[in-house]
Order: C-alpha cells, then structure tokens, then sequence
C-alpha cells in the first residue's frame, strides 16, 4: 500500500507538470483571478489528469486494442488543441484589444480544451496501473487528482505574480508556453 501510494505521488507530479506550466500561462493571461476561478481551474486539471489514466486502466482491461490504435494521435491531439489555444491568446494580446477582451481568453470551453489537452497523455498512465484492482485504480487517481491540483494552485499563484507585473507581455508569454508544451508534448510522443 505504501508503494502505491509513493508510486501514485510520483506519477502525480510527472502527470501534472504540463497543466502546472498551462496554469503559469493562465495566471500569467490574468494576474487579477478571483480565488475561486483559480480554484475551479485547479479542479479542472486534476479531473482530467484523475480521469485519463482511469480510461487508460479500463482501456487496458477491456479493448486494449483500439487504445493501441488511437494512442499514436494522441501527440497530434495535444499540439493541435495547444497550439490553437496559444495563438489565440498571442493574437489577442498583438491586437492590443480591451481589458475584458483579454480576461475572457479563458472561457470554460477554453478550460475545458486545456484540460484534456494537459492530460491526454495520461491515459498512457493506465498501462502502469493496469496490474491495480479497480480500488488501487481509484485511489492511485485520486492521488493524481490531489497532487495536480496543489501543483496548479501553485502555478496560478506564480503566473499571476508575473503577470501583474508584464501585463500585455505576459500574455504573449503565456501563449508562447501553451504552444511550447504542445510541441514538447508532440516531440516526446513521437519518439516512444
């Protein structure tokens, strides 16, 4: 049991370390979020980083062979949904428009986008907790949940920081991070 869990902390962090770089780039985008939006941002990422490696678990004991099929567009998936969501946010700020036009790049549809984006990668995951009775399952996803929600807190937090302080760079900035992590997410996937 305390494998699991160390094991569980440990892929927690690895998972969670491109939704905590996409929460820079969301605190950067809008260094004045309400304490609740950043908690509901933070939930967000740790539902979809919780969620993706439970499918990856199902997946593993039902129709491994559909996954094996769909896992080499899961890179493409990644860089297409981040570099759509990064050129938005550098568009917007090029254009210079109002304060309100900025702070409404993150909708929940964009969230939403972000979300699955960070963490179709985890579904892999499932493959390393595929030997879990479907309780270990939960709980090793309930651990991910809980630590990519503290690392998202804490990426909000810096982004915001930074960003009260670059304003309109920031949100170049963030956008430039967004495409970076899907390239980076597109470049690792294609060399597995």
């Amino acid at each position: 049991m305390i494998e699991l869990i160390v094991n569980s902390l440990f892929l927690g962090v690895g998972l969670a370390m491109d939704a905590f770089s996409v929460s820079i780039a969301n605190g950067l985008n809008e260094p004045d979020m309400k304490k609740t939006k950043s908690l509901s941002i933070a939930g967000v990422f740790a539902f979809f980083q919780a969620l993706m490696p439970l499918l990856g678990w199902v997946f593993v004991h039902t129709i491994i062979t559909y996954f094996k099929i769909f896992e080499k567009f899961i890179p493409w998936i990644a860089l297409i949904l981040l570099l759509y969501i990064g050129s938005k946010m550098i568009i917007s700020a090029l254009k210079g428009g109002e304060e309100e036009e900025k702070k409404s790049v993150l909708t929940p549809k964009v969230l939403f986008v972000q979300g699955i984006a960070t963490s179709i990668d985890a579904l892999s995951a499932g493959f390393t907790i595929g030997e879990y009775g479907p309780l270990y399952a939960i709980l090793c996803a309930a651990i991910i949940a809980a630590v990519t929600f503290i690392i998202c807190i804490i990426g909000l937090l810096l982004g915001r920081k930074i960003g009260n302080k670059f304003s309109n760079r920031a949100q170049i900035f963030g956008g430039v991070i967004l495409i970076a992590i899907g390239v980076e997410i597109f470049i690792s996937g294609m060399i597995k």
